[in-house]
């Protein structure tokens, strides 16, 4: 079941795009570094495109260590109750996750929304439709330049206009994009913890698992 997962597409979406992710941030770093003490000269727009890289990985990797299980959280009192009151408790938490990740996807879709030319949602806690909102898909980055042969995204998103740097809303659609990833991790945890085949949301008791898979590692030696 588990080795199923691993290898269902967006498994491997997610795995794929982290990887890039780190991939393109230490080229980038790297051939300006050697640019500018060899060269003297640097990638003007390296720094602003890595900081975006950075904030890709960071918002995917949240719904990745959901997944993995590998979120820390302080169970020291959950441990001391019965099997049951242990898993009704996950439950509990899981939909509060779900429930603050459903605002947060909202928050994300609202904030989003204007720089590719779409209408934010109304409400002030869940959505109650779309509202009219101020255009800003007008906005670009500051020294990201134009991918050979977007230009077409200015007819489709600016009213015909051309744009001269990378659009906002390419960067800034990591926001909903990594948001909904992490409701769906959320609800797949919350689902698995139901089934029986996860314990919680957290990771637990990973210094204790170290420790034993050294002394298991100095039986063997």
């Amino acid at each position: 079941m588990s080795e199923r997962r691993d290898h269902s597409f967006v498994d491997q979406l997610e795995r794929n795009v982290i990887a890039i992710i780190l991939g393109l941030m230490t080229i980038l770093t790297f051939v300006n570094v050697i640019l500018r003490y060899v060269f003297q000269s640097s990638i003007i727009w390296s720094l602003e495109l890595t900081l975006a890289l950075f904030a890709w990985l960071v918002l995917l990797g949240v719904s990745h260590a959901v997944k993995i299980n590998a979120h820390l959280g302080v169970d020291a009192l959950i441990n001391a109750l019965p099997p049951a009151a242990r898993k009704g408790l996950a439950l509990v938490a899981g939909a509060l996750c779900i429930f603050y990740a459903v605002l947060l996807l909202k928050g994300a879709w609202d904030f989003w929304a204007p720089f590719a030319g779409l209408q934010q949602t109304g409400g002030r806690w869940l959505p109650t439709g779309f509202i009219e909102t101020r255009d800003r898909a007008f906005y670009t980055t500051e020294q990201i330049p134009m991918p050979f042969g977007a230009e077409w995204l200015g007819a489709m998103i600016n009213e015909g206009e051309t744009y001269e740097k990378l659009p906002r809303f390419i960067p800034y659609i990591v926001l909903p994009f990594g948001i909904g990833l992490l409701l769906f991790r959320l609800l797949q945890a919350v689902w698995m913890v139901w089934r029986g085949e996860r314990e919680s949301l957290i990771v637990s008791h990973e210094a204790e698992d170290a420790v034993e898979d050294v002394r298991h590692m100095n039986y063997e030696e």
